[in-house]
């Protein structure tokens, strides 16, 4: 889990400033504010450690991935090539990392680690890294730090660390090498050094940071009349949805349950509950054509309605939220699930209902284990983040559990505003005109039926 991240010189940021993340972390803000750019950091970080060439520092994105954001020049705060993107985040191990020095009978134990990057253009097309840094920490202090950083002013590099002493390899001299990606450190340092070993856990735990990644963006591809299965389970539902329905198929043997004493429930059973929850459907169904063939139809019945019908026939919002309710729970433990306008198509009760389904998924359990999810979300929704504020004073989650930022165009350069929410669910800190002004349109309406009642009598 992403304890805290800061962004600098990306995209409309100039400085995001520390984010203290949560389970749950909420985006708000006007269209074009920004706020959207903050999960982009993430998802281009994402497909850059996922990309093959272990040569290309920063990989922006083509048509296959999770975003496309054009050349470096084109992120970089203001288009000034003078400009470096850097960026910081702080993350808890899944299990402690132990570094054991060998040459001094040391040993260094570690859960959290923190990554702080910089990238700036050599020249308008080709990025470059400045230097990055690992820092291994516990609860308590900073246990070793180790930096890869730019010999000033040339293009090579060279290896430093803190509270940890690197003993070069007899005969070795020359240059280190060039980073691996954005975050690693080459294979030529742990032989120019006798115990750098550990550099490549630490490249190893990035790259499972980002492998708990998942995304899903603001539009979500149509549904289908039918679907072809293979029997092979997708990783995800997709960046666009598109891989919904074969993750219902993959999980119909898992069993989750929404918490302590809670009862465990099938995976399809799970969905089309939250579906009728949020009065959307009556019925949901997902069945096989035949015994001998992999091709499923999706069919529900809607209120109001005695007849079961394709997925395709009923109201957009239904096939735009199943891949939300899907990717919820379909995630793999210690996941962080980044989606963009989740609430997209859905009327406001159901808005305020998806908060509750999120909430679930954060409190979930499977096997007995806490699936420890992550949810990373920005919406518009003004009635989410009222139903969040709710269940806060019910005490169904905790304020700490989430994390409301709101980017503030009001000045300049905007600015990323944590809202204080207290345990009575209340923001001590209400932004100005936050979601419009809701008196403004109160007086306003009042004022013109005035107005017109005046008119009618022949005042």
């Amino acid at each position: 889990m992403i304890k805290k991240l800061r962004i600098k010189n990306f995209k409309g940021w100039q400085d995001t400033g520390p984010i203290n993340m949560a389970p749950l972390t909420v985006f708000f803000g006007a269209n074009s504010s920004g706020k959207s750019s903050i999960g982009h950091l993430l998802l281009m970080l994402k497909q850059t450690v996922d990309n093959p060439d272990r040569k290309t520092i920063i990989f922006s994105g083509n048509n296959t991935s999770p975003v496309q954001l054009g050349s470096l020049l084109d992120v970089i705060y203001h288009h000034d090539d003078k400009n470096k993107i850097e960026f910081e985040y702080l993350w808890d191990l899944e299990k402690p990392l132990k570094v054991k020095d060998i040459k001094f009978n040391k040993e260094y134990n570690g859960n959290i680690l923190k990554f702080t990057a910089s990238i700036g253009l050599r020249d308008r097309l080709t990025s470059e890294i400045e230097y990055f840094k690992y820092n291994l920490l516990n609860e308590k202090n900073d246990v070793l730090a180790v930096i890869m950083e730019k010999y000033q002013g040339k293009s090579s590099y060279l290896i430093k660390s803190e509270n940890y002493d690197l003993i070069k390899n007899t005969g070795r001299f020359g240059e280190i090498g060039s980073p691996v990606r954005f975050y690693g450190f080459p294979e030529t340092v742990v032989a120019y050094y006798q115990n750098a070993d550990f550099v490549q856990a630490l490249n190893l735990q990035h790259e499972k940071l980002f492998g708990s990644i998942y995304y899903l963006g603001p539009l979500r591809i149509k549904p289908q009349r039918l679907y072809s299965w293979s029997g092979s389970a997708p990783d995800s539902v997709g960046y666009s949805g598109e891989n919904t329905v074969y993750a219902i198929l993959a999980a119909q043997n898992r069993m989750i349950n929404m918490g302590d004493k809670k009862r465990r429930k099938i995976f399809g059973e799970i969905i089309a509950e939250k579906l009728l929850d949020m009065g959307l459907i009556e019925e949901f169904e997902l069945k096989p054509l035949g015994n001998e063939r992999q091709t499923y139809e999706v069919k529900v019945r809607v209120k109001g309605s005695v007849d079961m019908v394709d997925l395709p026939d009923v109201g957009f919002g239904i096939s735009q939220v199943l891949p939300v309710l899907v990717q919820l729970f379909y995630a793999p433990a210690n996941s962080i699930i980044i989606m963009e306008q989740p609430e997209i198509h859905l009327h406001p009760k159901a808005q305020a209902l998806l908060a509750d389904v999120m909430i679930d998924a954060i409190n979930a359990k499977e096997d007995g284990k806490d699936r420890n999810i992550q949810l990373i979300v920005e919406t518009h929704s003004e009635h989410f983040l009222r139903r969040l504020q709710r269940r806060i004073a019910e005490d169904a989650i905790s304020n700490e559990q989430i994390a409301a930022y709101f980017a503030n165009t009001t000045v300049n350069p905007t600015s990323l505003d944590m809202l204080q929410i207290n345990i009575f669910g209340d923001i001590v800190n209400w932004p100005q005109d936050f979601f419009g002004n809701e008196m403004e349109e109160i007086a306003a309406q009042s004022l013109a039926a005035l107005k017109k009642r005046k008119k009618g009598n022949g005042w």
